[in-house]
């Protein structure tokens, strides 16, 4: 086998939970946005380290370790009212396709899996490159940005406003800075 054979061979690739981040934010009362984050994310990128179509993601995210700095709100949250943590206690993506758009961009396309419901989401996302880090792991490193109907996925909890609108706005937009780190 050649060195640049052997170099494109698939290799599974591990999320660094302690580099990465999942975030969301949505408007709030018509007039703010409300961010928050996941922590403890878990997740697997099978490719080759070249070609970015030949990638497969699985992500798990634990919805028990949702922040939003407000600890009312974050049990609001993992209640029956939108998550349901104590029912579904994770959310799931498991990417279906990736199409490098040219340069470092590309789309990933695939399936998320909150409250039980899946649905098909695309990401914007680009690569942020690969180093070796000082002590010998290849890292690398991918940013991406969606957005999902909160609605198509059982979060229904909302309440109407005086002047009109409502608390909770419908689309949440995501935003991902995904570290990983080469078996």
């Amino acid at each position: 086998m050649t060195a640049a054979a052997a170099e494109r061979q698939v290799t599974a690739w591990t999320l660094d939970s302690s580099h990465s981040h999942v975030e969301f934010a949505v408007r709030h009362m018509m007039v703010a946005t409300a961010k928050g984050r996941f922590a403890d994310v878990k997740g697997t990128v099978t490719w080759d380290g070249a070609d970015l179509s030949s990638a497969h993601v699985d992500v798990e995210i634990p919805i028990d370790t949702i922040d939003t700095r407000n600890a009312d709100r974050d049990a609001h949250l993992k209640s029956p009212d939108f998550f349901d943590a104590a029912t579904h206690p994770t959310m799931t993506f498991k990417s279906t396709k990736i199409t490098t758009k040219g340069g470092n961009e590309f789309t990933i396309e695939g399936a998320l899996t909150i409250r039980g419901t899946t649905r098909p989401i695309t990401l914007t996302a680009k690569s942020n490159g690969q180093v070796r880090d000082p002590w010998g792991m290849d890292r690398a490193g991918f940013s991406a940005t969606g957005q999902v109907d909160r609605l198509a996925y059982g979060l229904h909890w909302n309440a109407a406003l005086e002047a009109g609108g409502l608390v909770v706005a419908q689309d949440v937009k995501i935003a991902l800075e995904i570290e990983l780190t080469k078996n």
